[in-house]
């Protein structure tokens, strides 16, 4: 992340710390507005992007005749109330004291869009929001008891439940339990998944990692990271859901880096089985070397094989170039350090419960040779591969430009088959 970006986010981070002491609803906040006349589409709820360089943030603003909030789902931060409110025809202008901190939001009504800017401590950013209806919740909210607090969870549960638990892990980076990378878009895949699954019988439970969205508070400082965190945190969703008299069987489902952090959890619990979508066979080093080696140039990418090497070793690295720090910045080095420790196919090795691989031949992330090495590696597990699966778990017959266009379409359906293949592997 840009050192403009990591201010930023820091900046909300540090007022959603505080927020039991500073923030009040809406409704209980005087807020300052002048109306000389105003739109009314410019009224409701509106959702988008802060255009911040490599690192776009999500926000909502609700906007109200007299009143409004925002909330900023990355940062944990939900309704919180503008200072002021001022509209004028198709112009709205917004200011914030977030934790001591100003921000100022200006916008203009355009063709159903509001565009504007947003501006915190001297840095202006570009805004683009659209208007948008909150999809209902379908889930029971779950508190679960972990290291350092509560972890929030969703459980999918079907009308009529067979008593099967299918314990759902999203891939890397600021993946939410809806499948969805915070700051890059929405394809809904695991929430797909978690209800097309309860639509079959069985339950499910899907979570924000802890540093991220519901689960932001449960980490402090990035640097206070590490993968193994990750398995612990399903160890007490195990443990959560064995005292739970609705299931009688748990299985694990993981997806892309989640695949690695459930096998190694499948070692460490009493599950069925182990479901592998996207899971890298490789060691996590050689996979992105593989991908930096498409980007870089020779001399960034000989810094890079040079950290990495360091990284698996156990020690840090001291210095990093500019242009690579979004990859290898301090605050990361821990989480990295305990990751690359990891062989996928010498962990699913040792899991010894049956296990399903299922890989799309259009993802272009995981290869299927990933998943020839992690079935070629464990004697209980067995294969599925679908021809027009991508990464995200949509099917897709086009280029490179539509495949990476289906991450950003929760339009999308899964796959053809992934369910059914998903519920006749459980119900085996």
């Amino acid at each position: 992340m840009r050192k403009i970006a990591y201010s930023l986010a820091m900046v909300l981070l540090l007022a959603a710390c505080n927020s039991e002491s500073t923030d009040k609803s809406t409704a209980e906040v005087q807020t300052k507005q002048e109306v000389v006349h105003m739109e009314e589409a410019l009224l409701g709820k509106w959702r988008g992007m802060i255009e911040i360089p490599q690192s776009p943030l999500e926000i909502i603003l609700n906007l109200k005749e007299l009143s409004g909030s925002i909330s900023v789902p990355a940062q944990g931060i939900s309704d919180f109330a503008f200072e002021s409110i001022k509209y004028n025809e198709s112009d709205v202008a917004i200011t914030i004291n977030l934790g001591g901190s100003l921000i100022k939001i200006a916008g203009k009504l355009k063709n159903e869009t509001i565009e504007g800017t947003f501006t915190q401590n001297g840095q202006s950013y570009t805004i683009t929001l659209k208007a948008y209806t909150e999809t209902p919740v379908t889930y029971e909210k779950l508190l679960i008891p972990v290291a350092g607090g509560e972890l929030k969870a969703a459980l999918e549960m079907p009308d009529k439940g067979t008593g099967e638990l299918v314990i759902i892990h999203a891939g890397s980076g600021p993946t939410n339990k809806d499948g969805n990378t915070i700051g890059a878009g929405s394809n809904n895949s695991l929430k797909m998944i978690a209800e097309n699954l309860a639509e079959k019988g069985i339950a499910s439970i899907r979570f924000d990692k802890r540093g991220i969205g519901d689960n932001t508070a449960l980490i402090k400082k990035e640097e206070n990271l590490t993968f193994d965190l990750y398995v612990e945190d399903v160890k007490a969703i195990v443990d959560y859901a064995k005292k739970d008299d609705r299931f009688n069987e748990i299985h694990l489902l993981g997806h892309s880096e989640g695949a690695l952090i459930m096998t190694v959890a499948a070692q460490q619990n009493d599950v069925a089985s182990l479901i592998s979508i996207a899971g890298i066979g490789r060691p996590a080093d050689e996979v992105l070397m593989e991908q930096l080696s498409a980007s870089l140039p020779p001399n960034l990418l000989v810094e890079s094989e040079k950290a990495l090497q360091q990284l698996k070793a156990g020690k840090k690295v001291e210095t990093v170039s500019g242009q690579l720090q979004s990859l290898f910045r301090p605050s990361v080095q821990p989480y990295m350090i305990s990751w690359l420790k990891y062989d996928p196919q010498h962990e699913i090795s040792n899991v010894n419960v049956p296990i399903i691989i299922l890989q799309g031949k259009k993802d272009i992330q995981v290869t299927e040779k990933d998943a020839e090495n992690l079935y070629a590696a464990n004697n209980h597990a067995t294969v599925h591969y679908f021809d027009k699966m991508n990464h995200v778990l949509k099917d897709v017959e086009g280029d490179r430009d539509q495949n990476l266009a289906s991450y950003y379409n929760p339009d999308l359906p899964l796959t053809n088959g992934l369910i059914e293949e998903i519920t006749k592997f459980i119900k085996q």
